[in-house]
């Protein structure tokens, strides 16, 4: 016994770098993408509900301001920074960029629990589901069994059920990556391609397509859910 005490001791310190070195690695910021958080505040972010971006997109700059600012203190109540996690407690206004996007590749983790109902929008529409897809989530009806990822408006066409059922089990965290260019999205959850290349349709508008530039969003919707390392790589 004293002589294995003795060898964990001696491993201790390089068994901590490992783990230092393999934290740095999982945090790593993919070649090409830059950071939308930056793991210590909600700088870059401001709150919206579920509204038509058409009716405030272009809207002038001290509206926008002043639209912005109004959003803070609902934000701050309901979502938190810890340990370079955001951290929704399941209510409030969606975390939304202040910067508006076209074509890109976003790259996220995700982590939530029993009941939660998340997502996220792309351009400021509705939405890529995250949910609770276990039977004693309640929502099978709704297509919860089939998995998350799915584009949840575009029911009953292209995208809204996911080819795969790719959730890892609570408490686990989730890799997401969307693709959207144009109309047209691909996601992939956990490295499993889970929409190809189906059109987002305008959830106000359907007959419509969706606007060539807005911002994303991540939706609060019961439950706790918390995200971390969030990238995107706008395609030129």
């Amino acid at each position: 016994m004293i002589k294995l005490h003795i060898f964990c001791m001696r491993i201790s310190p390089q068994l901590i770098i490992l783990c230092s070195l393999c934290s740095s690695l999982i945090h790593a910021q993919p070649e090409g993408f830059r950071a939308l958080f930056n793991g210590k505040d909600l700088s870059g972010w401001w709150g919206l509900s579920t509204v038509n971006p058409s009716t405030w997109i272009n809207l002038s700059a001290p509206e926008l301001v002043q639209k912005r600012r109004s959003s803070q203190e609902d934000i701050h109540k309901h979502w938190l920074v810890e340990n370079e996690e955001l951290i929704n407690d399941g209510h409030g206004l969606y975390l939304t960029t202040v910067e508006n996007f076209s074509d890109f590749v976003l790259q996220l983790e995700y982590k939530t629990v029993a009941l939660a109902d998340s997502g996220i929008y792309l351009r400021g529409y509705p939405q890529v589901q995250i949910w609770d897809t276990t039977e004693a989530g309640g929502k099978w009806k709704y297509g919860a069994k089939h998995g998350s990822g799915g584009l949840w408006n575009n029911r009953p066409k292209k995208g809204w059920t996911p080819l795969v059922h790719a959730d890892k089990p609570f408490g686990q965290w989730n890799d997401l990556r969307i693709r959207m260019v144009g109309e047209k999205v691909k996601v992939w959850l956990n490295s499993k391609l889970v929409v190809d290349q189906a059109t987002l349709i305008n959830y106000w508008k359907k007959s419509e397509p969706v606007l060539d530039k807005g911002p994303i969003q991540l939706q609060t919707h019961g439950g706790e859910i918390r995200w971390r390392n969030i990238f995107i790589k706008e395609i030129k």
